[in-house]
């Protein structure tokens, strides 16, 4: 699969578009109409993850990029594979298109950006939700694995072409997902071993993770000005539901839920149980843009 050109069977294809805003080429898909939702993924995923939830979330125009280095983004400058430059350059993307989203929802490291795009928009959301949001280091084989990854990329920059040829091998994908405590259909797990298979995209991971500083965000939890829904799932083995009670500890308005019997992918096992979640609690939000404090 090539990089570059977006496959005709690739997820929900006919609502891709490519936009140039240096240093990046992006891939955004957007689709649906009323208040903006912005879909931030999490690491080694596209916007892909979001085939399930995306058609659910009706009533809103859903916004959901490939971040900078995954899937089908191309970008000019790997140095700005880290949180912060991630996130102004999602800022200045919004910024670009005139989107002014409503709500910011991130899967994993995407609930990480989304904490951050909501201090550098000018016009904060009303709203954040994080879905397994990594707001703590990753565990179980994730945890093994990134840091071990990372170090290499730093040694070798041919990691992303010798780790791309092991995609080809469906049995070790599947490995690397079930790790996460998912349990994906094989279309599902296809999905990723066609992105696992593009060295761009690999490149575009590791440099994330290699770059990734929580420290910084981690602080300013308590300064969170915004209403924040964490949604956990029992089974996640890379960022376990003691993850998001942990952060929840800090963040002043602050609602959190538990889907219990999926694992780091919920969102891609049960995007219904997700939506039934997320959608009154964002039709609350949004339609009152309500300031009060959020009950623990």
């Amino acid at each position: 699969m090539s990089g570059d050109q977006i496959p005709d069977d690739w997820p929900r294809r006919a609502y891709s578009t490519r936009i140039r805003a240096m240093p990046h080429h992006w891939h955004v898909q957007v689709s649906g109409q009323g208040p903006d939702l912005l879909l931030l993924h999490g690491a080694g995923a596209s916007a892909h993850s979001w085939r399930g939830l995306a058609p659910l979330l009706t009533g809103y125009r859903v916004i959901a990029p490939d971040l900078p280095g995954h899937g089908f983004t191309r970008t000019a400058e790997r140095a700005r594979l880290n949180l912060d430059a991630m996130a102004d350059d999602l800022t200045l993307l919004c910024q670009g298109q005139g989107w002014k989203p409503a709500a910011i929802i991130g899967h994993s490291a995407g609930g990480v950006l989304a904490l951050r795009m909501a201090e550098l928009l000018p016009r904060p959301p009303l709203a954040l939700a994080g879905i397994n949001a990594a707001l703590g280091p990753f565990e179980g084989f994730a945890g093994w694995l990134f840091p071990k990854l990372a170090r290499l990329m730093a040694v070798s920059p041919f990691m992303p072409h010798l780790l791309s040829g092991l995609a080809s091998n469906r049995k070790k994908v599947e490995s690397v997902l079930a790790s996460t405590g998912s349990k994906l259909a094989p279309a599902d797990v296809d999905l990723y071993r066609r992105l696992l298979a593009m060295p761009q995209h690999l490149d575009g991971t590791l440099n994330m993770m290699a770059n990734w500083q929580l420290d910084p965000i981690l602080a300013r939890l308590p300064q969170t000005a915004v209403p924040v829904l964490l949604l956990t799932s029992s089974g996640d083995l890379a960022v376990p539901p003691a993850v998001s009670r942990n952060a929840a500890t800090r963040l002043p308005r602050v609602e959190c839920a538990e889907l219990p019997g999926y694992g780091h992918l919920v969102h891609e096992e049960a995007p219904e149980a997700v939506a039934t979640l997320l959608l009154p609690w964002l039709s609350r939000h949004i339609a009152s843009g309500s300031s009060r404090v959020v009950a623990r």
